[in-house]
């Protein structure tokens, strides 16, 4: 059993915004003089950019002024007008029945709804398969809540072609054969931008269902789609998982991170024992910024369609540059904001030539180890940036490729 130390140490958060300043200087050797210009922090995606929904300020003066302290202090799992709205909003856009007092939760963020939903589906000693590459976090709850990893690899380049994530159902499978009880993953995936086909939608819901599995799917991203492709929502097959439990919020594609703002609905019994951890963890989403739900799926006809075109203008800019240097390879974000480049061999380690972008070429990237141990050569940026300056900052990064190659 892990001492208290060694069960934070494994909560690093080294890579996260605004940490680097905190970390010990490390001294490396330059190849050639700085690069100057505007700095890029490619680990989360640039608000200023991209503005939030119109109006969402002006709901949230109302859940202060109109309101006032029954909106401070709402039901633990949020307030009742606020989820007979969204209830119907989600229910519209994903093809479940979503019964507002029953099967959905307000959560401080995305980040905590799947914070409670992995702490109210395991217990300690729970196998818990998760896949590899996918978001840091999952793999670190687990942990934190005593949990053995087992995970499920998927061969996203493999597959780029044929479409699909690549997942190993079969090694899915033999997981629940050998006890998983929780399977947890995100769609679209994050780092990858990978969406799951149909299929493999329907044979994760099948099989979960079948060795009586609980599945968490994160789909934060499933609005920013692209290229007209397919997304199937797992909470709409008629083959689910009797214990499921699904994560959407409004902090990136509609920019709302600020408010700190998430949703999770799914089983009853599930939501009920999120909403007792939740009434002990932070006790509720921020009182005031409920009101800023009214806004979420409400936005000016037009305005989700414009910012997925936005974005995907900038990611079809960044793969072409990216992929114009010699050994530097990337698969196509089919949504989300996410690209995951593997780098060719540097003279240098990957985990110092991420340092060298950030302190030498003005560019911050999270190390693709952060989402599978295996991803030594990789890093993930999110592209949600405004776009001349995130085009500066890769052919930065580039020329580094260049100075550092073997």
């Amino acid at each position: 059993m892990d001492t208290l130390l060694e069960k934070f140490a494994k909560l690093g958060c080294d890579t996260a915004p605004g940490q680097e300043g905190r970390q010990k200087a490390v001294e490396l050797e330059l190849r050639g003089e700085p690069l100057e210009g505007v700095a890029v922090d490619f680990s989360h995606g640039d608000v200023d950019a991209f503005p939030p929904i119109p109006g969402s300020l002006s709901d949230f003066v109302r859940g202060v002024e109109k309101t006032g302290a029954r909106q401070a202090y709402t039901e633990y799992r949020g307030g009742a007008c606020a989820r007979r709205d969204l209830a119907g909003k989600l229910s519209a856009f994903t093809g479940a029945a979503i019964d507002p007092e029953e099967n959905l939760i307000l959560t401080p963020g995305t980040q905590g709804a799947l914070f409670l939903a992995v702490g109210a589906n395991m217990v300690a000693g729970d196998k818990v398969a998760i896949v590899e590459p996918d978001y840091f976090a999952n793999r670190k709850m687990v942990e934190f809540f005593g949990g053995q990893l087992v995970p499920i690899p998927m061969d996203y380049e493999g597959t780029a072609e044929a479409g699909g994530s690549g997942l190993d159902l079969e090694a899915l499978e033999q997981a629940f054969r050998d006890g998983v009880k929780l399977f947890l993953f995100s769609n679209p995936n994050n780092p990858t931008g990978v969406i799951y086909s149909s299929e493999e939608i329907r044979r994760i819901a099948a099989l979960a269902k079948e060795y009586g599995a609980a599945v968490i799917v994160d789909e934060l991203y499933s609005r920013q789609v692209f290229d007209g492709r397919t997304y199937t929502h797992l909470c709409a097959q008629a083959d689910r998982p009797d214990n499921l439990v699904t994560i959407l919020g409004p902090s990136k594609t509609e920019s709302l991170s600020g408010y700190r703002l998430g949703t999770a609905f799914g089983t009853a019994a599930a939501i009920e024992r999120m909403e007792k951890l939740q009434a002990i963890v932070s006790l509720r989403a921020p009182g005031y910024c409920q009101a800023v739900f009214a806004s979420w799926f409400a936005e000016p006809e037009g305005w989700v369609e414009r910012r997925v075109a936005e974005h995907q203008a900038i990611r079809d800019s960044l793969l072409a540059k990216l992929r114009s240097c010699l050994g530097v390879t990337v698969r196509t974000t089919e949504a989300g904001s996410y690209l995951f480049p593997k780098l060719p061999p540097l003279a240098v380690s990957t985990a110092d030539f991420i340092r060298i972008l950030r302190r030498h070429a003005q560019a911050t990237v999270t190390p693709g180890t952060e989402f599978g141990p295996q991803f030594t050569q990789h890093f993930r940026m999110n592209f949600s940036q405004d776009r001349q300056a995130a085009e500066a900052a890769v052919e930065r990064i580039l020329t580094m490729v260049e100075r550092y190659r073997i």
